[in-house]
């Protein structure tokens, strides 16, 4: 799995539908791979930030290209990007609560 998938699954919740799309269950709607690309839209990496923010974490933007997520720290070449790679952290190192997985 790629960063974005496991974003997609461990931290938003979707589950992979086909090859190329996702669904949302709590939205009851299919997301195509082509409308989630939270490294390159800010839009989307704030999708991130408030599901975690629903988990417990808190959000702070260290200037244009970093982001902590309570003590998770990364960085980027985006504001988007930097949020990507601190989610990505999180949802790898399997911290996120058992029942939102």
């Amino acid at each position: 799995m790629n960063k974005i998938e496991i974003i997609a699954r461990r931290i938003l919740g979707w589950k992979l539908n086909r090859w190329d799309r996702w669904y949302d269950f709590e939205n009851n709607k299919f997301i195509y791979d082509s409308e989630f690309q939270p490294e390159h839209n800010l839009e989307h990496a704030m999708l991130i930030v408030k599901r975690l923010e629903m988990m417990g974490y808190t959000y702070k933007a260290d200037g244009h290209t970093g982001v902590y997520f309570n003590d998770h720290y990364a960085i980027g070449e985006t504001l988007a990007q930097a949020i990507t790679n601190a989610a990505y952290l999180i949802a790898d190192n399997s911290s996120i609560p058992d029942e939102w997985l």
